[in-house]
This record gives structure tokens, sequence and C-alpha cells, in this order.
């Protein structure tokens, strides 16, 4: 981009704004520097990071980058064996703790921000040199006492001395009153004196440093504060030389982190940068443009950016996918320039990686040249016409014009024979539309009306004007071509009907015709707007309906799947209360199983059964399938195979108790049941198997041991003695119970539980290699 069109577009006043969005001069030298980029790589990487540092500006969070200087130049000075002032150390130091609070800030976001990730990753802390120059350099510059021991103790000589000399002054200043110009002590050379008359200089005697404008007063150092002075004056050249080999030390520390420094402030000043494209994008009400190398640009309701949106009407922009050409024909004063303008400008600032002011979803294209030809171009000091300077810049144009280039002409022919002007001006389109460049032009010219309908990839243009407040509304009406208004201008004004009527009579038939059609082609353009706007309109509401539906639908099944869970906590709530109950009835019979002759292996048979009897919930089932089904109400039969619904058992009947009840056996159990509560499976077998007798011995695959630790007291104890069932059964002779130390509830738990159950032989705690007082080892019978 040459700089000349970075001038007519004005692209030096968007710098300007961009700019004054920078935090710190390291980002304005970058403002400075910024040209439109001609690769569409480039350029969308651009585009992105404005976007990354546009979405934390979204969320109204502030980027912190104060603090952070150009300490380039002090860093360079610094390698080549240079002494940086205080100033300078204490800028790198707070440049240094800048960049790691962009760090951690860009960390914490926890966002998808790649680029900025990226880019932070880069930044070294460099914690040591910082906290180095932070125990030398106080908040204001100043070297601080504790930077050395020995400028602790020079220091400290210093105030010794100072207090030493001002004791020995007071003492003048109030015996010998009457000799001083003023009872005060002031310093003259870096030393301290008094001020003296000068009729008493003999009695005072010492050395005069200094003398009033009037002589009657001199400055004297007493001979008893000289030697004192003295010793001062030495004191603060040796402070100063130890400052000096501070600041020397330091400035070593800054040179060897040379490369890290500078890396970090080449970060710093690319993440300023970027969000000062950002900022410009907020204030400017801009949006991400979609970026191609095709040609096309396409804008809905942008804006000028250097104009208040207050005094500035959007319009809607698309060239270069039907048509690459757009011819903007209508009188003066109507905002075509701004239109052309705004385009012009747009297409740089996009190239630039600065969002633009439209609304989201507008596309722009990247152009290796952008050439305009707009404004006075009259040139006395090479004693050119307007005419021949806008054919010496349009010459130039065509020389470079290829299918990568945006041409702005304006006013295209002017200055010169309208005939010959128009002409001139379709010819030179033709050139440029030739070599498939995109092209927009204005002209005042009526002879371009019909250009964009006899040519293809052209189409007309103009800009809306109000005869009735005879103002123009500058809005683009995009395949309208701008019609003549001085009639109905001129009638509105309160010339003569009659006059205006002969005027129409001079008119051509064709030019009539012409007008004619431009007024129809209006009337349908601004009524195709109107019907669109409704449309979107309607569509915007359906869409918020559609959203709001999904949204209530979101909540009733969010509703629907919390009522399942506390009906199924319910069910759980139910089922567990009725297995406590039949362990509790399980535990009294295991007391009475002396008297019935029943087998270990058949009560853990029953206990297992109990424990299957849990029905399967889930919140996807319907409450249909819940439902149980409805018995019917057939007779029974001894050895008819039934189904137990209470716990989803099979079973056989034993016998018809009443009408109403059965005697059934379920495994080892024989109980009393409803018939509502018995559902038929199938009628007794003729011939019976028989059944199959399974050993569980050693190789079972329950662990030889159960951890129990962090579980509840209850729990613990449940599973406990479900465990020591199916130990039983597998035929291990010993195993270990996990309980870990805790408060002791736990194991006292496993202890008594052990004393209480029959079949467990003895029981002790682990040795050290067993896992001490946390382990129980149980021997089993």
């Amino acid at each position: 981009m040459n700089e000349r069109i970075l001038q007519v577009l004005e692209f030096n006043k968007i710098l300007e704004y961009l700019s004054n969005q920078a935090a710190t001069s390291l980002g304005k030298d970058l403002v400075s520097l910024l040209k439109p980029a001609t690769g569409l790589q480039e350029v969308k990487t651009l585009q992105q990071e404005t976007d990354e540092a546009g979405q934390v500006e979204r969320l109204n969070l502030s980027i912190p980058l104060g603090g952070i200087s150009d300490i380039r130049a002090s860093v360079k000075r610094s390698v080549i064996g240079g002494i940086l002032n205080t100033s300078e150390c204490l800028d790198v130091a707070n440049t240094i703790y800048g960049g790691r609070q962009v760090k951690e800030f860009v960390i914490k976001l926890e966002k998808n921000l790649p680029i900025l990730e990226g880019l932070v990753e880069q930044i070294t802390p460099l914690r040591e040199l910082e906290r180095q120059i932070k125990s030398c350099i106080d908040d204001h510059g100043q070297v601080m006492d504790s930077a050395s021991v020995k400028l602790r103790s020079i220091r400290s000589s210093i105030r010794t001395y100072e207090s030493r000399v001002r004791d020995k002054l007071d003492n003048y200043t109030k015996s010998n009153s009457n000799m001083l110009s003023d009872a005060i002590i002031t310093i003259r050379n870096d030393r301290y004196v008094l001020p003296v008359k000068q009729e008493y200089r003999g009695a005072i005697g010492g050395i005069v440093h200094d003398q009033s404008a009037s002589g009657q007063t001199l400055f004297m150092e007493p001979k008893a504060v000289v030697d004192l002075n003295n010793q001062l004056q030495e004191a603060k050249v040796a402070e100063k030389q130890e400052i000096e080999r501070i600041l020397r030390e330091l400035s070593e520390y800054i040179a060897g982190a040379e490369t890290f420094l500078l890396e970090n402030v080449s970060v710093l000043a690319k993440i300023d940068f970027m969000f000062a494209r950002a900022k410009l994008g907020k204030q400017m009400k801009a949006a991400m443009p979609k970026m191609n190398d095709q040609g096309f640009i396409k804008m809905r309701q942008a804006h000028h950016p250097l104009i208040s949106t207050d005094n500035v009407v959007a319009n809607d922009i698309e060239i270069g996918k039907d048509y690459t050409s757009i011819v903007i024909t209508g009188p003066n004063t109507g905002g075509k320039t701004v239109t052309l303008k705004m385009i012009g400008l747009c297409t740089l600032m996009a190239q630039s990686g600065l969002q633009i002011p439209a609304y989201d979803g507008c596309e722009m294209a990247v152009f290796e040249n952008v050439f305009a030809d707009i404004g006075d171009e009259q040139s006395i000091e090479q004693n050119l016409s307007t005419f021949s300077s806008h054919m010496t810049n349009i010459v130039n144009i065509i020389e470079q014009v290829d299918n990568k280039t945006l041409v702005l002409f304006d006013e295209l022919g002017a200055g010169t024979d309208p005939q010959e002007g128009a002409a001139l001006a379709m010819s030179i389109l033709d050139e440029v539309v030739s070599r498939d460049a995109r092209v927009i032009a204005t002209t005042h010219y009526p002879e371009l009306k019909a250009y964009g309908y006899n040519r293809e990839n052209v189409i007309n243009a103009s800009v809306e004007f109000n005869v009735e407040t005879l103002q123009p509304t500058y809005r683009l009406l995009i395949g309208v071509p701008g019609r003549s208004n001085a009639f109905e201008i001129s009638k509105r004004l309160g010339l003569n009907d009659s006059i205006i009527e002969r005027a129409k009579d001079q008119v051509g038939v064709d030019s009539k015709s012409v007008e004619n059609m431009i007024a129809s082609l209006e009337r349908s353009q601004i009524q195709a707007e109107k019907d669109y706007e409704e449309a979107h309109q309607t569509l915007m509401k359906s869409e918020e309906l559609r959203n709001e539906i999904q949204k209530e639908w979101k909540q009733f099944e969010h509703k629907r799947e919390e009522l399942y869970k506390k009906a199924e906590k319910k069910a759980e709530k139910a089922l567990q209360k009725a297995r406590e109950e039949a362990e509790l009835i399980i535990d009294e019979i295991r007391g009475m199983k002396s008297a019935a002759d029943l087998k270990e292996h058949e009560w853990i048979e029953a206990k297992k059964m109990l424990e299957e009897a849990k029905p399967n919930l889930s919140s996807k089932q319907s409450t249909q399938a819940n439902k149980p089904k409805k018995q019917s109400k057939n007779v029974l039969h001894p050895g008819d195979e039934i189904k137990l619904l209470t716990v989803n058992q099979q079973g056989t009947v034993l016998e018809k108790v009443n009408e109403d009840e059965y005697l059934v056996q379920v495994g080892i159990m024989k109980v009393k049941v409803k018939r509502n509560d018995l559902q038929a499976v199938g009628k007794q077998k003729k011939t019976m198997e028989k059944p199959l007798t399974t050993v569980k011995g050693s190789n079972y695959h329950v662990r030889p041991e159960l951890d129990l630790r962090g579980e509840r007291y209850e729990e613990a104890l449940l599973r406990l003695e479900k465990y020591i069932d199916d130990v039983l059964l597998a035929g291990y002779a010993k195993v270990s119970i996990i309980h870990g130390k805790g408060t002791g509830a736990l194991r006292t738990g496993v202890q008594e539980f052990a004393k209480r159950h029959p079949r467990i032989k003895n029981s002790r705690y682990g040795s050290m290699g067993e896992g001490g007082s946390g382990v129980t080892i149980i021997e089993l019978q």
C-alpha cells in the first residue's frame, strides 16, 4: 500500500484513535508502524489476535499493563558496560513485575485463548532479578540503607556528623544571635554555614562560602565545624561511591538477563497492541470480519468509522460475487464520496487486523493494492488543471491494476466536456473491469446510468434523495441508478408549473422513459427493503419463541428427573428398612438354628435371595412400566411353579391354605403369602431332575481380606456379616479384616462381632507384619 492511498482514505486518523487506546509506549510504537497486510493468512492471524483480546474486553476485565516501560535502551546500555541510574533499574523491576501480572491474568481466565496463552508462555518471570533490584531501590527511586552493610554504616556516620555539626551551630545561634542576620542554619556548597552580619566577620571567624546580594550578610563556616564538615563530606563521597558500586552490580545483573528482558518487552508490546485494537473495535461497536482472497466484500449496516454514529447513515454493501463493479450515480451532496471512502477505509482496517464498524457476519477481501482517485487533485505547483491531475493519477492506477486490486473512482471523468467526460469514464471503467479488479465509481453523468444495464459484472447504485425535505437520506440503493430531481425540487421551491412543463417538453422521450423507470425501481427497492425488515423481525421473534420453548422444555425434563430421583430414594429407604427388619429376623432364627436342621450354606443362600430382592428403579422407565401387572385369579395347585413378586424370586406351591392364601417354598423358606403376591410361571414337571450340588472351595472368588476403611459403622458391619458367610462357603480357614485405627469404634465393632458369631473360632489384632491394630485376624471353624 502506498502512502498516498493511506492519506487519501484518512487511515492516519484511525492510527491516532488506535494509539490513544494503547496502555504503554511499547504499544504506541507498534501502532505507529502499522500498515495493512496483503497476505490472507497474516490478516486472519491479526483478526484472530484482535478477537481474542475482544473476548476479554467483553468480560469487562482490564489486562494489567500498568508499570510496564520501554526498557530496551537501558538494557542495551547495560550490556555495553553502562551503569544504569536508580530510575532505570526501577523501570526494569516494574516491567518484570508487570509481565508476570499479565501472565497470571491470562492463565486465570481459563478460556480458550490459544494466541494469548502462547504469548504469555514466552514471558519469563525473572523473580530473582526483580527481588535484587527492589531490595536495593525503593519505590521513589532512592537506594535504601539495606542495599549493603557498608552503605548502612556510611549513612549512619553521615547522620552522626550532621547531628554534631548542627549541635555546634545551634550553640552559635543561641549565644551569638546578635551577630547573625537570622538565627538559622543553612547550606552553601554542600557545607553547613551561618548567615553572619558583615561587621561581625572577624568575631565569628572561619570560611566565607557566599554573601547576600547587598553584601551585608556573609555565609560563614565557623572554624569549630570545619573539621566536622570535612568528615561529613568524606562520608558523602564514600556514600556516592558505594551507591555507584551497587548500581554497577545491578546493571551487570540486568545485562545478564538481556535475552529474557527483551523477549518479555516484545511480548508485552504485542499484547498491548492486540488489546488496543480490541478496545478501538469495542468503542466503534465494530465486528470481526471473515476474510477471503476472492475479492468478495459483504457488509451489513456499515458506517464510516471516522463519523459519529449520530451523524452517519449505515448502509449495506456487497461486491465481488454477482458483480465486480458498482457505479453510483446521482446529484452531488448525496453522500457518494462518503460511501466510497467508507468502503476503502474499512478494507484497509480489516487488512490491518482491526474490526470494522458493521454488523456481525460481515466479510472482507484481502487486496494486494487499493487505489483511489478522490477529491480535488488540482496541482498549482505542477501547473495542472483538475482534469489533468485526475487523469495523471488514473493513468498510474491503470498501469498497476489486476484481479487483486480494489479501485475507487470519485466523479470519474469530471472536469471536462460532459459528453467527452462520460465517454472517457465508460472506457476507463471497461478497461479496469476487464482486468477483473473490484471497482466502485461515483459520477453525476446521466449517460452512465445505462452503463450498468449494458455491461456484465456491473451494477448501478444511487443515494436516496427525499424530495419532500429536499435533503439526501444518504441511504445507498444497490441496483437503482440515481435520477434527476430538478423538476421536483423546483416545484417544491415554488417555480411556476408552466415553466416546469415547458422544461419537461425539452427533455427527450428516451430520457423521460429512463427517469420513469428509475423512479419505479426506487419505489420497488424501498418496498422490498421494508418487506425484508418486517420478515426479519418476524423471524427474530420466532427464534426467541423457539429458544424460550426449548428452555422451558429443558426445565421440565430437569424437574421430571428430580422427581424420579426423589421417588427412587424414597423406595430405597423403604427397601433398606425392610432389609434391616429381615436381617434382625434372620439373626434371631440363626440363634435357634440348633433346633432347625439347616446347613450354613442354606442360610447364606437365603440371605443372598434377600439381597437380590431389590427392584431396579430407573428414571428413564415410564410410569406405566413401573405399575405391577394385574394378576389373574386362576386357582394354583400344589407343585405349580410361581414367582413371589414381593422378593422377585421363583418357588413352588406346597398347598392351598384358604381362598386367598397359599403355602409356598422359595429357596429354603416356606412362607404363607397372599394370592395377589403370586404370579403363575408353569405347572409341576412330570419328571423332577435331581439337583446338582456345587462345592465352592478355596479357589472361590472371595478375597482373603476385607477392607472396611471409610465405611459407616452400620454399613461396615452388614458388609462384614455377608463377607463371613461368603468365606465360610468358600472354605477359608483364616481371613483379615482391615478396619484401620481411627477413633477405634469400627475396630471395637469388628471384635464384638467376632465374639458373637458361632462359626468364628478365634480373633486377634494383626502382628507388625500384618498391619498391627488396624487389622483383625479371624480364624474360622
